[in-house]
Parts: structure tokens; C-alpha cells; sequence
């Protein structure tokens, strides 16, 4: 059995449909929600599913020790973000190399990088007059939205799109595909 820890800062839909996802699985388990906010939105999924939460002090979690302990103590194999808006210290990345996965809600290489996360990304897109956009679920190291790319989807970019509507097609690509790839990824590195 692996156990992921889900790093989440807002409402936590991509969390909630892993949570459903894992919750009968014999092979993966969701052992920890990790937020950097106290009143985040996925906190009440946590508590929901009955997954113990770990929140994040700033100072620690970027220039201390990264609360590597704390994963380690409750065996988590595997952390992946989902809408976790602070980068990841080297602590992290170092210690789980090839084990910590992100969803970037565009075509990576296109619209990453600091600050370009949630509407700020879909209006950029619209900006560009770009006739697709979509998802990129990746490998995390320690530059922004920069490892290695796992699996992408699209969807057009439709001349009457807004950002929020734009937001809402690329949230179902999300919840479509991130914990089937999820799943799959963390099956075949244990095989």
C-alpha cells in the first residue's frame, strides 16, 4: 500500500476527487491533507474521509526542515499537489525525487513560472488568442511548474470563453484525469 500526501491551499476539488478516488483502494491511500491555510476549504474534505491534516508554518515548511518528519512518520510514499500555491523547498524535492506531482492548468511549457497559477493562467491564455489550452501533470522539482511532464489533455479555447468559463472546462480535465494518472503513475514505479 502506498500512502500520498495531498498538498492543497484552497477549496480543494482536485483533493476531493482523489479522496473518492482512493478511498477503497487496496493499493493507494491517502494518509495525509497538508495546508498551508487553517480555514482552506479541503480541510472540511479531510475531515470528511477522516484523513489527518497537517498545517504549515511558512518560516518552517520554506526555510526549515520542510516538515519532513511529520511525512515520515505517517509513511508518505508519494506527495502530490493540488491547487498548493507555495513552491516546494529542496528538502521536499530532494527527499521524494520523482515522487512529487503537481497539475498545472495549461500546456506546460506555456503559461508556468511564478505567479501564473489559477485565473491569472486562463487569462493570459485568452490574451494569447491561443485555440487550445488544457493540463499538464508533472514532476516537481525545484524551479516552478518545470519537471518532467507525466500526461496533458486539451480542450479548445471557444471565441466566447471568459476566464471563469474557461476555468471551469479545464477543472473537468482535472478531475477527469488527475487521479487515474495519479493511480497509474505510483503503480508503475511500484512494480
Amino acid at each position: 500500500m502506498k500512502r500520498i500526501a495531498i498538498f492543497a491551499s484552497g477549496t480543494g476539488s482536485n483533493a476531493q476527487k482523489m479522496l473518492a478516488h482512493f478511498q477503497f483502494s487496496h493499493k493507494v491511500k491517502v494518509g495525509l491533507i497538508v495546508s498551508n491555510k487553517p480555514q482552506a476549504g479541503v480541510l472540511n474534505f479531510a475531515n470528511e474521509y477522516s484523513v489527518p491534516i497537517l498545517l504549515l508554518e511558512r518560516e518552517r515548511f520554506l526555510k526549515g526542515d520542510g516538515y519532513v518528519s511529520e511525512l515520515q512518520t505517517a509513511g508518505i510514499d508519494w506527495i502530490i499537489l493540488a491547487g498548493f500555491l507555495w513552491k516546494i523547498p529542496a528538502t521536499l524535492s530532494k527527499h521524494w525525487e520523482k515522487r512529487i506531482v503537481n497539475i498545472h492548468p495549461a500546456l506546460l511549457p506555456n503559461y508556468g513560472g511564478k505567479g501564473m497559477y489559477g485565473q491569472a493562467v486562463h487569462r493570459a491564455v485568452l490574451a494569447a488568442s491561443e485555440k487550445e489550452t488544457g493540463i499538464t501533470i508533472h514532476y516537481v522539482d525545484e524551479q516552478y511548474d518545470h519537471g518532467a511532464t507525466i500526461f496533458q489533455a486539451t480542450c479548445p479555447v471557444l471565441p466566447s470563453d471568459t476566464p471563469e468559463s474557461l476555468a471551469n472546462r479545464v477543472h473537468e480535465l482535472e478531475h477527469l484525469h488527475y487521479p487515474l494518472v495519479i493511480e497509474k503513475e505510483i503503480l508503475a514505479q511500484s512494480d
